[in-house]
């Protein structure tokens, strides 16, 4: 629906031309080899091949397309890899339709486009002072997070840290977010990943 509704309404722009859509990474690269687009507006997380190994094989075989990521992600399993794929500007979904149409016009002249949340990421890492998307998290988060990496329930949450269901409930879901996964088995599997847990 989202890729639909982005088509149609750059449909209405004279300035731009759709040859193709895709539903996977996998389907965007056989498209390639037939359609040869100036701009390809990719996902990241798709069935079927992710963007980031679609961005790859199109760069590899197209080098002259410029690829802007347009996703929801922007944790840095996503982000630098996608970069470093060949991504010539990375956009997140929260962004207008006009910012996208203007995205892609600046891409076509050689433009690129970062959201600032990505850049920031960027800049960190070549000044070497990286953070962890769990050192944004508040104390009591971070609390929550570890328990949840021990695999307790939000019972067994509030029990231990004295606090209601509810509360509970909002901590995790400030979690997913800051962390930037889509349920509590990704958040614990970051907590273990990283070490946070007992």
């Amino acid at each position: 629906m989202v890729r639909r509704g982005l088509s149609s309404y750059l449909m209405t722009d004279p300035d731009f031309e759709i040859i193709g859509e895709a539903s996977s990474g996998n389907e965007a690269v056989k498209l390639l080899q037939e359609l040869y687009p100036d701009i390809v507006l990719m996902d990241l997380i798709m069935e079927n091949g992710n963007g980031i190994e679609a961005t790859k094989e199109i760069i590899k075989a197209h080098p002259e397309c410029k690829i802007i990521i347009l996703t929801s992600f922007y944790d840095d399993e996503q982000v630098f890899p996608a970069i470093e794929a060949g991504a010539f500007s990375y956009v997140l979904k929260t962004a207008s339709a006009d910012e996208i149409s203007d995205t892609i016009k600046k891409a076509y002249v050689g433009q690129s486009v970062i959201e600032s949340k990505v850049a920031q990421k960027m800049m960190n890492r070549f000044r070497g002072n990286e953070t962890l998307p769990h050192q944004e998290l508040t104390k009591r988060e971070l609390e929550v997070l570890i328990l949840l990496g021990d695999g307790k329930t939000n019972q067994e949450i509030g029990e231990e840290l004295f606090i209601g269901i509810k509360t509970v409930k909002t901590h995790v879901s400030n979690i997913l977010s800051k962390l930037q996964v889509s349920d509590r088995t990704q958040a614990a599997i970051y907590a273990n990943r990283n070490k946070l847990t007992m």
